[in-house]
């Protein structure tokens, strides 16, 4: 049977807004609020049905390349979530370590990557052009091409006022949002522009308490791969990559040995997908800790699973696969979150979910720990009966062994699409692996056995046939097509 693990554009694009939101430490309607004000303000500057649209999707989306620079991010302010949340607020410190040698690097990361990925979800070169371009100011000193004025498509401003507007009268009030977005007009974005937002924000706010019309574009009812999503996510931790993909292969092929029906499989497949979102709103800083963990780390990561229920409140569709999903951290003894479900309230597709995001996590490496061999995750995952079910560990374990079945081992890449298995070489593609995992040229270099100046040229050439200049979005082209 073929499984359909896709989505609609619109349904993709909710779910990379609330991702982008919890990574920016926003609220989760945040992108969705900005993005009816963008909209608003473009129907008032005299733009097209169109163009009001582009600026609907590039403020969705504006937050969507924010996952791969989240490990710098968190390196400059010590917590990426908090401390870009105090950025977009404007509550950083004056002596905050931000300067533009240190974030050129990584504006360029996130425009890139944002790009990308409006050109997987096939949107108009209108929205990728504004995502590219999303950190440049009308002054020139935005990032991270330092454009000016006329150089910088209009919906970037479009974007970046409706943006503050929603962000700063959050936080700070109408009235002072307005005098502080006053004090940006002619740098950040144009005067008129500036005024025209202000004419009409008390209005505007007011307008989002009501529900929001559906949107009825053609182009956002095409249906895209939900992996796209997940790849998104697991941007933000490199040792991640490619994880979902493999549990839904996997989660997949255990529920046709548990014989259960096609619908139940698919929604197994496509929970497994999204079962990471929650995972953005924890900082960097806490899934990178050496050591064990605090009681208060551990708190935030036991809301990793609540934060994937609320995407079903914001993406109807997906309500019963984020149901499903958020059940993917609970143990049969109770000692699970966020719900601490015990056995009684955990059904079969749960149980089955649980036990192969543990068994794919464990057939992978971790900064603190080398990956299991097969044997070794069956064994692990085996003994731990009073958190794992026995019938539902043994689907897993059977359906990893079994390639015929059309599932690659859970804890080897799945192989190259035959069509472009042609496009990198196979010591490019190894390069490639190495590389998305976060590891540097000289880790390659070592575990490869070559010289760091061979990697650095691999790395080189990797771009070059990807049409990318950054790991992030090498990773991120190397996934949808197949080569990692």
């Amino acid at each position: 049977m073929q499984i359909d693990n896709t989505v609609s554009v619109e349904d993709a694009v909710q779910a990379l807004a609330l991702v982008g939101d919890l990574s920016m430490g926003q609220p989760t309607d945040g992108s969705i609020r900005a993005a009816r004000l963008a909209a608003r303000l473009a129907q008032a500057d005299g733009a097209t049905l169109d163009a009001c649209c582009h600026a609907r999707l590039v403020a969705l989306l504006r937050w969507s390349g924010c996952t791969a620079n989240a490990s710098g991010f968190a390196t400059l302010l010590g917590d990426d979530v908090g401390g870009r949340d105090a950025m977009l607020t404007q509550t950083l410190p004056a002596d905050n370590p931000l300067t533009v040698q240190s974030v050129t690097p990584l504006a360029r990361i996130h425009c890139e990557v944002s790009g990308d990925i409006a050109g997987l979800l096939g949107l108009p070169a209108e929205v990728e052009a504004g995502l590219r371009h999303v950190w440049e100011h009308y002054d020139g000193n935005g990032l991270p091409e330092r454009l000016r004025g006329s150089a910088i498509p209009t919906v970037v401003f479009y974007t970046s006022l409706a943006g503050d507007l929603e962000i700063l009268a959050r936080t700070h009030g109408l009235a002072e949002a307005l005098q502080m977005i006053a004090r940006m007009a002619d740098r950040k974005y144009p005067a008129p522009l500036a005024r025209l937002l202000a004419d009409h924000a008390q209005a505007w706010l007011d307008e989002l308490d009501t529900p929001a019309p559906a949107a009825v574009d053609p182009l956002l009812a095409r249906h895209v791969p939900l992996s796209i999503v997940a790849d998104m996510m697991e941007l933000k931790l490199p040792w991640l990559a490619g994880y979902s993909r493999r549990v839904a292969e996997l989660v997949e092929a255990a529920a046709a040995r548990a014989d259960l029906s096609p619908a139940q499989q698919q929604s197994l497949g496509r929970a497994a997908l999204i079962h990471g979102m929650g995972r953005a709103a924890v900082s960097n800083t806490i899934w990178e800790r050496e050591g064990k963990l605090s009681a208060a780390d551990w708190e935030k990561i036991r809301l990793v699973p609540y934060w994937t229920a609320r995407a079903g409140v914001q993406i109807p569709t997906l309500r019963l696969e984020a149901a499903l999903a958020s059940h993917a951290y609970e143990r049969l003894d109770g000692s699970g979150y966020f719900r601490n479900l015990d056995a009684d309230g955990l059904g079969l597709p749960h149980r089955l979910l649980a036990a192969a995001c543990a068994y794919v996590a464990l057939c992978m490496p971790r900064p603190w720990r080398p990956a299991y061999s097969q044997d070794e995750a069956a064994r692990v995952l085996a003994e731990q009966t009073q958190g794992f079910d026995a019938a539902a560990v043994r689907h897993v374990i059977d359906a990893a062994g079994v390639p015929a079945a059309g599932v690659p081992a859970a804890g080897v890449p799945a192989p190259a699409a035959p069509a472009r298995k042609n496009l990198l070489s196979e010591r490019e593609i190894e390069v490639l692996r190495r590389i998305s995992l976060g590891e540097s040229n000289k880790e390659a270099a070592r575990v490869m056995q070559i010289s760091p100046s061979t990697v650095r040229t691999h790395v080189e050439s990797i771009f070059r046939k990807l049409a990318c200049s950054t790991r992030a979005a090498a990773t991120l082209k190397a996934l949808t097509l197949g080569l990692i």
